[in-house]
């Protein structure tokens, strides 16, 4: 995991970070935080255990850790945060040692992350994909009779 811890220290990937969290102060809905991020990697390496350990546990890290990094540019250009975050999150990767290879997994994943039918046809970027929704909890959150997403992809209910 040295090369996931590397990603938490680099200096983009926290200048991004701070980016999304000072955008975010003030959002009543799901935030994307590194609370988030971490949710992400713990489901979806439960996830990845479940289906027989596929993925190595490093990539879901980093692909967990990076695949919102777009966010702030997102509020600010209505750009998808799955395309311009996969163009941050290369340089911070290559920084970071991981293989061209693994990269191009990682990026792929991010690309996908919001996309269901596409995410689902890939490993990484199936088990991001179903991470990032299981993450959500929505039964408990004060602003989700406003939310924005449809009924049935809100998690009213707890599944395993």
């Amino acid at each position: 995991m040295e090369r996931v811890n590397r990603i938490l220290s680099n200096a983009l990937y926290q200048e991004y970070q701070k980016e999304i969290d000072d955008r975010e102060k003030d959002r009543i809905y799901c935030r994307h935080n590194i609370a988030h991020l971490m949710d992400v990697a713990r489901i979806a390496e439960i996830l990845n255990c479940e289906n027989g350990s596929l993925v190595s546990k490093e990539l879901i890290y980093a692909t967990a850790l990076l695949h919102d990094c777009g966010r702030h540019i997102q509020y600010d250009k209505n750009v998808p945060h799955e395309i311009v975050g996969a163009e941050l999150a290369e340089p911070i990767l290559r920084d970071c040692g991981f293989e061209e290879e693994e990269i191009l997994h990682i990026l792929q994943a991010i690309r996908l992350h919001r996309t269901e039918q596409e995410a689902l046809k890939y490993p990484l970027a199936g088990l991001i994909y179903r991470a990032d929704k299981k993450s959500r909890l929505c039964m408990c959150c004060n602003a989700s009779d406003t939310c924005h997403k449809k009924e049935e992809g809100r998690n009213l209910f707890l599944t395993y």
